[in-house]
C-alpha cells in the first residue's frame, strides 16, 4: 500500500464500518453496497464507488492487507485534518462558531461508522481538531447545553438526535464541512478532502448565524 497520503483510502468509513468489525460483518455491508452501486443497478449504480466498494473488501477481509492497512489507518487517524489548521477555525467569534459545526460533524461521521462506538473522546477530539480541550471547553458547554451532544459512560462525547437534525438541516450552507463528509464518506485521504473542499476558498460560507 502506498505510504503516501494522496493516495491512501479510508476503506473503513468507505464502508461505514468499524475497526473492529468482524469479516461477517464486513463480508454482509460489502454485498449491499455492491448491488447498491452496480453498474447494472439503473437507479443507484454508480461505477466509481462499485470498484472503491470492491476495493475496501478485497484489502478488509485479507488479514495481512488488512494488518498493513491498519497500521496506516492509525498513523494518519492520529493528525489533525488540515481544514482545522485554518484561521477560519482558530481565530475570534467566528472560529467559536465554526468549531462547533466542525465538531459535530466529527462525531456525526463517528456515529454513522461505528454504531458500536458511537463516541469520541476528549482526546481523540483534540488530535482531530487540533484544539487544545481548553479552547474547545466553551464549545462542548454549549453544544450539550443545546442537546446537539451528549457524554457516555466514559466521558466521551457523541451526537444526540438533535444535533443529527440540527446538522443535516445546517450543513448545505455550510459549504466546506459538507464538501469534507462527501470526501470522507468516499473513504477519501485527509489530503484528497482538503482539495475536494479548496474549490470553495477557505473561508467559503464558514459563517453560520444559526449557530449564534
Amino acid at each position: 500500500m502506498a505510504a503516501d497520503d494522496k493516495t491512501f483510502v479510508d476503506y473503513y468509513e468507505m464502508l461505514r464500518v468499524s475497526p473492529g468489525a468482524e469479516l461477517e460483518s464486513i463480508q454482509r455491508v460489502h454485498r449491499a453496497l455492491a448491488a447498491r452501486y452496480h453498474p447494472d443497478n439503473k437507479e443507484t449504480g454508480n461505477i466509481e464507488r462499485f470498484l472503491k466498494v470492491n476495493e475496501a473488501f478485497k484489502i478488509l477481509s485479507d488479514p495481512e492487507k488488512r494488518k498493513d492497512f491498519d497500521s496506516s489507518y492509525k498513523s494518519r487517524k492520529e493528525n489533525p485534518l488540515p481544514v482545522f489548521l485554518t484561521k477560519e477555525f482558530t481565530e475570534g467569534v467566528d472560529g467559536e462558531i465554526n468549531r462547533r459545526i466542525g465538531l459535530l460533524s466529527l462525531l456525526y461521521t463517528q456515529r454513522r461508522v461505528n454504531q458500536i462506538l458511537p463516541a469520541l473522546s476528549v482526546l481523540e477530539i483534540e488530535q482531530m481538531m487540533s484544539i487544545p480541550r481548553e479552547h474547545l471547553q466553551f464549545t462542548v458547554w454549549y453544544l450539550k447545553s443545546k442537546r446537539y451532544i451528549a457524554q457516555d459512560d466514559r466521558s466521551s462525547l457523541m451526537i444526540t438526535a438533535e444535533g443529527i437534525d440540527f446538522l443535516e438541516t445546517n450543513l448545505p450552507e455550510h459549504k466546506t464541512m459538507h464538501k469534507l463528509l462527501e470526501a470522507a464518506d468516499l473513504g477519501e485521504s485527509r489530503q484528497q478532502q482538503v482539495a475536494a473542499i479548496a474549490e470553495n476558498g477557505a473561508g467559503d460560507a464558514l459563517d453560520m448565524p444559526s449557530l449564534r
